[in-house]
């Protein structure tokens, strides 16, 4: 199994190009099951997530072709992958593959608005809650949907199609954000969805069905209404840039001082998270290249942050966050409030120094002088970008075991920080 190794304290100075974001990309590739016809999906990232999603939908029967670079095209520009279902041949989700990735049981969606039927394995991913999928059956029984679940399966049917209806979260969820849209796209009628999550890649996954002919108004709004169509045509369509992945390197690039050029980032999607790095002590300046982020010199300044949907800070930045301000002058405060299961990588930053102590759902961090490399485990995608981060400026050698979690969502991440002057290289088993 590889590891990763980084010898710390080297500021990062450079360009970092920034990829298509996998939190769009996932349901955007999802999406190809509505339509008989080709979607194209430009600025797609090589992850694990996405080679194993191909996989997912290879088994129902989209062919996934991947286009290579085109004459011109910037070499560290995404893939193009072309997405055919028109032969849908299984509308079984199988345990042995949702089971690896949370996203993959979105396929119930589209499959039960395209077919009428839909059986689908309880999910698995990421070990960071539970997660169920009790707002997701409710959304698809608004719609009309008869849901049974059985066996670690849940299985569903509208053999006369889904009928539009009111679906009212009781707390904002993205993920059945994304799938009610799919399905209400072909559902009969208008749907209403209240409470709906304003996440920038719910928007991304609304202007794509729009170009195949979906009705979708108020896509980042709390309030989205879709007006049903008869079906769906194929598009192109370019994946958004990864914001996760922005503010990781905003982060990194704070935790190790330098000049870093977040290229082809957009600051619309993270006015959260680049206002609480600018209180921390970086300058952060938008251009039209990107995002600059720069701290040459200053201390790093304490925090008080609760993570909360868009457009708050957001939980898939937490760990990487609390990574910086281990190194801050004082005492922060971070508040999950999303998932109750979020706070593993405590552990594992505690060994490289850091001074962290944990009560409920808060963790408060009072910053040490330095830290100092240790062999560590990744325990899920972002706590494992975390680890990255604190070994960046500890003293001495970090190596962090269990990196297929970084591959499944960080793309060349050795590559895009060791052309920045981070020494950090990948150790095959």
């Amino acid at each position: 199994m590889d590891r990763i190794r980084i010898v710390g304290g080297a500021p990062l100075n450079g360009t970092i190009p920034i990829s298509g974001a996998k939190n769009a990309t996932l349901p955007l590739m999802i999406a190809s099951l509505l339509t008989d016809q080709t979607l194209i999906l430009d600025n797609v990232p090589q992850l694990a997530d996405v080679a194993l999603l191909k996989r997912i939908l290879g088994n129902h029967g989209v062919d996934c072709m991947v286009q290579g670079k085109r004459a011109g095209q910037n070499g560290t520009a995404g893939q193009t992958i072309e997405l055919s279902a028109r032969d849908i041949v299984d509308t079984t989700a199988p345990y042995e593959l949702v089971s690896k990735m949370r996203a993959s049981f979105w396929v119930i969606g589209p499959l039960l608005a395209r077919l009428g039927e839909a059986r689908v394995s309880l999910p698995g991913g990421c070990a960071i809650g539970t997660r169920p999928v009790d707002l997701f059956i409710a959304a698809l029984e608004a719609l009309g949907a008869e849901i049974d679940i059985d066996g670690g399966y849940v299985t569903a049917s509208a053999r006369k199609g889904l009928t539009g209806g009111l679906i009212s979260f009781p707390k904002v969820t993205v993920g059945a954000t994304h799938v009610a849209l799919m399905a209400a796209a072909l559902a009969r009628g208008e749907t209403v969805i209240e409470n709906a999550a304003r996440e920038p890649e719910v928007v991304d996954l609304a202007t794509c069905l729009n170009k195949m002919g979906a009705r979708i108004a108020g896509a980042g709004t709390s309030t989205i209404r879709i007006d049903g169509v008869e079906s769906l045509t194929g598009a192109r369509h370019s994946v958004m840039s990864d914001r996760i992945e922005t503010g990781t390197y905003a982060f990194a690039a704070a935790m190790t001082g330098g000049e870093v050029l977040l290229e082809g980032a957009t600051s619309d999607t993270l006015d959260k998270p680049l206002a609480v790095l600018a209180e921390i002590g970086a300058e952060v300046s938008a251009t039209n290249e990107g995002i600059r982020i720069r701290r040459n010199g200053s201390g790093l300044q304490p925090i008080d942050v609760s993570t909360e949907p868009f457009p708050g800070f957001p939980t898939d930045l937490q760990a990487q966050l609390m990574a910086l301000v281990c190194r801050a002058d004082g005492a922060s405060h971070i508040r999950e409030t999303i998932f109750e299961n979020r706070f593993m990588h405590v552990q594992e930053l505690a060994r490289l120094g850091a001074d962290i102590h944990l009560d409920g759902q808060v963790a408060t961090v009072t910053g040490v002088e330095r830290l100092t490399g240790a062999e560590v485990m990744a325990t899920d995608l972002r706590a494992s970008v975390s680890l990255v981060i604190a070994g960046l400026a500890a003293e001495g050698e970090t190596v962090i075991n269990r990196v297929y979690h970084l591959d499944r969502g960080f793309e060349r991440i050795e590559q895009k920080l060791g052309g920045c002057g981070a020494t950090i290289e990948r150790l095959s088993a």
